[in-house]
């Protein structure tokens, strides 16, 4: 039996075969390093990275696949349709960071090398230079505080006077009652004034709410006391 090698092959050589998928993975290897070295949360996954530098290789081998062949794409279409994803993405950007890969591999895979190579330096900057240079941070910090006060006494006065002390602005979120009705907890959402650490703010409401647990959550750290 003999088989046509050069038909099951289509247009593409052993060559491009080599470089597209040698290019797409030198290419998506650089990619996870600059999402690892701009990656600041503590949700950083290994099997993430490594998945950024498969789909950049299985996207250049599926275009080298499908080629300009309607049929083919058409199939690959329908035969991809019955996967399904259940992992959610953690983070806005790590989207950004799949569709990159994907569309360098489809680059490489339809062999326009110099596009794909240029194309993932060029955005892979653009990447490093927004996060050393903290592009659109809000300035503004906003912290939430609960405090604990004893249940059927009216500590709202005295609450507010220390947040108009200490912070520029804030704003009632929540009241609830705890420990059967023991307790009752607020939440507000606060701005703290330059210079003052959460910890004064802690001891200040501390000495209004007669000792009673009080809590500050912040963007970077918390102090509960």
């Amino acid at each position: 039996m003999n088989f046509d090698l050069q038909e099951l092959s289509g247009t593409f050589s052993v060559t491009d075969v080599v470089v597209a998928m040698a290019l797409s993975f030198i290419l998506s290897t650089l990619i996870g390093h600059v999402y690892r070295y701009t990656h600041r949360n503590v949700s950083y996954s290994q099997s993430y990275v490594q998945t950024l530098i498969i789909v950049g290789m299985v996207v250049a081998l599926i275009m080298l696949v499908v080629g300009s062949n309607l049929a083919r794409a058409f199939s690959l279409v329908g035969a991809l349709s019955v996967i399904r994803f259940r992992n959610a993405i953690k983070e806005t950007r790590d989207v950004g960071f799949v569709f990159l890969a994907m569309a360098i591999g489809m680059a490489c895979g339809a062999r326009f090398y110099t596009l794909a190579a240029v194309a993932a330096v060029v955005i892979c900057v653009v990447v490093v230079v927004m996060f050393k240079f903290n592009w659109f941070a809000l300035s503004v910090q906003r912290q939430v505080v609960k405090v604990q006060v004893p249940a059927g006494e009216d500590y709202t006065s005295a609450i507010r006077d220390v947040l108009i002390r200490y912070t520029t602005e804030f704003e009632l979120v929540s009241t609830e009652t705890i420990r059967g009705g023991a307790l009752t907890e607020v939440f507000y959402t606060v701005s703290m004034k330059k210079g003052t650490e959460p910890g004064d703010l802690v001891a200040a409401l501390q000495e209004r709410t007669s000792g009673q647990r009080v809590t500050v959550l912040t963007g970077y750290d918390s102090t509960d006391l």
